[in-house]
C-alpha cells in the first residue's frame, strides 16, 4: 500500500477537530458558556435548553458585555481577555478564555453571540461551522447572550455518539449545578423544553448547599476547617451515617472552579476509610482556595483535573481536616444505641430500636406486631406481604415484636452444620453451637439480607420478582432529575417488583414494592436506585446491572440489627443459611458467620 503525502489540513476542518476537545456534548458548551459569564462579572446567569441542548442552548447574562471589535476578536482562535501577560499563564485566576471556547462552539453550531457593554448600543455576530460574518448592530440590555443551534451539524460522526435529549439535559444541568455551588451569590436559572429545572437566587453558601445537596445533607453535614501555608479549606463533610450508593455527591471546589480531580477524591476515600460500609461513598463540599500559582489548571481540557505544586501537602490537609471534623461530629451524629468503637459505620438502614418505633403494622411471617420505619412512611391497613423465602426453603417466623430474652430453641429441634442457637448478642449477633461444640456468630442483618437477595434472585430467574401492591399508594419526594431517572427505568424496574408512576415534576408514586421485602420506607430505596442508575448510565444501564439492583433491595428488606428475636426464630434463620448458596457472605461481600473452634479459643485463652 502506497503511503499517501503529509499534507496540512484545511482550517476549517483543524478548527473542528480542535473544537471536540473542548466541546464533547452540550453539557460542556453550556459549561463553557456559563464559565464566560462568571469570568466577565455575572450576577445572574439565565440557561435554556432545547432537545438537551442538541437543538438549542441560550445563555443570558448581566455581566460586562463587548463592544463590536470584542466581539470579532472573541470568535477567533487564540484570542482573550483573561490573560493579560504572558506569565500569566501560570497563574490562572479565570475560569477559563473566552477567546477558547467561542470559536470551538461556533466551529461545530451555528452560534449567534449578541452583547452590549454599558458605553454603547449592543452589537451581535454569526458564526456556522466555523464561518464568521461580520458584527452587526442589534437590540438587547446590557450582558452577553449567545444561542447555539445545530449542535455537531458540521460534525455528524460526533453527533451520533450523543446520548438521549434528557440524559444530555440533566449533564447539562448538572454542569451548572456545581458551578452554581462554587458561586451562592449569583442566581442561576435553568430552563430544559420549557420546564424550569432550577431556580436559585443568590444566597449564602450554606444556604446553597443546602438548596443543592438537600435537607438530609444539611442535617447531617459537619464543618470542615484548616489552613496551612496559604491554602484554605472550608466547607462541610457529611457525617459517617449519611453515606451514599455513589461518589455524586462528592462537590470538590479549587479557586471557585468545580472539579473531579482523582487526588482530592482519593483524599476523601481515604479520611472516609474504616467509617463507611463496602460499597457505600461519602458526601461532602469542599472549597479549597490555593494560590494560583501554585495549582496547574490546563492539565485536562475540561479542566475539571488538576495538579498540584505540593500534591501531598494538598492531600495531607484535606485528609487531617476531614477526620479532624468526623472524630469531634462522630457522637453527636451517631445513631442511638450505638458506641463509638466500632470500627465501621452502620449501614443505611441498619438502626437500633428506638423512639419513633411504633406498631404499625402485621410482621410478613407472623402476623405480629412490627414497628414503623423511622422514615415517617406507613403502610395501609391492607398490606398483607408474600411470604418472605421461597416455600423450597424453611421459613423463618420472624416477629419484630420486643422480647424480654432470647427463647431457646424448641427441644429435638433439627440441626445443622451451623448448629442450635444459644443467645442473641447486642440484638445483632446469633451465637450458636455447632455440633462438633464450636461456637458460631451470625450477623443477623448479614444474613437475611443475603437470603431475601437469593429468593429476589429467583423469582427474576422465573420471569419477574413477584409485587405486592400497597392499599395506599405512597408518595415520595425526589429532585426532578432523579424522578427522570426512575420513571425512564420504570419497565425495568417493574421486573423487580418494584411498579412506580410518575406524581408531579418532584415527586413518585410507588404503587408496588417487591413481596419479599415486607414493608420497607421506599424513600431510601428509591433514592439509592435513581444514584445506581445515574452512574451507571442509561437506556438498559439498571437492566445490564440487575443483581446489584436485587442487592439494593436485599439490604432494604432485610431484617435489621437491633431486632429482638426468639429462639425459634434464630433456629429458623440458620437452617435456612444452610440451605442457601452463596451464603457466606451478604449482598456486599462482607461475611455473615464467623466459627471460632476448639483450636482457636485454646489460642485465645493462650492454652496453644
Amino acid at each position: 500500500m502506497q503511503r499517501a503525502a503529509i499534507r496540512l489540513l484545511p482550517e476549517t476542518t483543524a478548527n473542528r477537530i480542535a473544537a471536540g476537545e473542548v466541546v464533547e456534548r452540550p453539557a460542556a458548551a453550556v459549561k463553557e458558556l456559563v464559565e464566560n459569564a462568571l469570568d466577565a462579572g455575572a450576577r445572574r446567569i439565565a440557561v435554556t435548553l432545547e432537545e438537551g441542548g442538541i437543538g438549542r442552548i441560550l445563555v443570558e447574562d448581566d455581566g460586562i458585555g463587548m463592544g463590536p471589535e470584542d466581539l470579532a476578536l472573541a470568535v477567533q482562535r487564540h484570542a482573550t481577555s483573561k490573560l493579560p501577560e504572558e506569565a500569566a499563564l501560570f497563574r490562572i485566576a479565570t475560569l477559563g478564555f473566552r477567546g477558547e471556547a467561542l470559536p470551538s462552539i461556533g466551529a461545530v453550531s451555528r452560534m449567534v453571540l449578541t452583547s452590549r457593554n454599558g458605553s454603547g448600543g449592543a452589537h451581535a455576530i454569526r458564526v456556522e461551522g466555523g464561518r464568521v460574518a461580520p458584527v452587526e448592530p442589534a437590540a438587547g440590555p446590557p450582558g452577553t447572550r449567545v444561542e447555539v443551534r445545530d449542535l455537531f451539524f458540521a460534525t455528524p460522526a460526533r453527533r451520533a455518539f450523543l446520548k438521549t435529549p434528557r440524559t444530555e439535559a440533566e449533564a447539562a444541568a448538572e454542569a451548572v449545578r456545581r458551578l452554581a455551588l462554587a458561586w451562592p451569590e449569583v442566581a442561576f436559572r435553568v430552563e430544559l423544553d420549557g420546564r424550569e429545572a432550577l431556580s436559585l437566587p443568590p444566597q449564602p453558601r450554606g444556604a446553597r448547599i443546602a438548596a443543592l445537596l438537600g435537607p438530609d445533607f444539611a442535617a447531617a453535614a459537619l464543618p470542615v476547617e484548616a489552613t496551612r501555608d496559604g491554602i484554605v479549606l472550608s466547607g462541610l463533610a457529611a457525617a459517617p451515617t449519611h453515606h451514599r450508593a455513589t461518589g455524586e455527591y462528592q462537590h470538590l471546589v479549587v479557586n471557585r472552579r468545580p472539579v473531579r480531580d482523582p487526588q482530592l477524591r482519593a483524599a476523601l476515600r481515604v479520611a472516609y476509610r474504616d467509617l463507611l460500609p463496602r460499597g457505600r461513598h461519602p458526601a461532602a463540599a469542599l472549597f479549597l482556595d490555593i494560590p494560583p500559582e501554585a495549582v496547574d489548571v490546563n492539565v485536562h481540557p475540561m479542566k475539571t483535573e488538576l495538579r498540584f505544586r505540593d500534591a501531598e501537602g494538598v492531600r495531607g490537609l484535606l485528609i487531617s481536616a476531614l477526620r479532624r471534623a468526623l472524630a469531634v461530629g462522630a457522637v453527636a451524629a451517631a445513631p442511638e444505641g450505638l458506641t463509638m468503637g466500632m470500627a465501621s459505620a452502620p449501614e443505611e438502614g441498619i438502626a437500633p430500636p428506638g423512639p419513633g418505633f411504633a406498631e404499625a403494622a402485621a410482621s410478613p411471617w407472623t402476623g405480629a406486631p412490627r414497628p414503623a420505619t423511622p422514615g415517617g412512611w406507613r403502610p395501609g391497613p391492607g398490606w398483607r406481604p408474600a411470604p418472605a423465602l421461597p416455600e423450597a426453603a424453611p421459613r423463618l417466623p420472624l416477629s419484630f415484636a420486643p422480647q424480654a430474652g432470647p427463647e431457646a430453641a424448641p427441644a429435638g429441634a433439627a440441626e445443622g452444620p451451623l448448629g442450635r442457637p444459644l443467645a442473641q448478642i447486642l440484638s445483632t449477633y446469633v451465637l450458636a453451637e455447632a455440633p462438633d461444640g464450636a461456637l458460631v456468630l451470625v450477623d443477623q442483618h448479614a444474613a437475611h439480607e443475603r437470603l431475601t437477595h437469593e429468593a429476589l434472585r429467583a423469582q427474576l430467574a422465573e420471569g419477574q420478582v413477584r409485587a405486592q401492591a400497597l392499599l395506599l399508594p405512597a408518595v415520595v419526594e425526589m429532585p426532578a432529575a432523579d424522578v427522570a431517572r426512575l420513571l425512564d427505568q420504570a419497565p425495568a424496574l417493574a421486573r423487580l417488583g418494584l411498579e412506580i408512576e410518575g406524581f408531579g415534576p418532584g415527586a413518585v408514586l410507588v404503587r408496588a414494592l417487591p413481596a419479599l421485602l415486607g414493608a420497607p420506607d421506599p424513600a431510601p430505596l428509591l433514592r439509592d436506585i435513581a444514584e445506581e442508575i445515574a452512574e451507571a448510565g442509561e437506556a438498559l444501564a439498571l437492566e445490564a446491572r440487575l443483581d446489584a439492583a436485587i442487592a439494593r433491595l436485599a439490604c432494604h428488606g432485610s431484617i435489621r440489627a437491633g431486632r429482638r428475636l426468639t429462639g425459634a426464630e434464630m433456629a429458623a434463620l440458620l437452617r435456612q443459611m444452610e440451605a442457601t448458596p452463596r451464603a457466606g457472605t451478604c449482598s456486599h461481600g462482607r461475611p455473615t458467620v464467623l466459627r471460632l473452634g476448639q483450636a482457636e479459643l485454646e489460642k485465645l485463652f493462650g492454652r496453644r
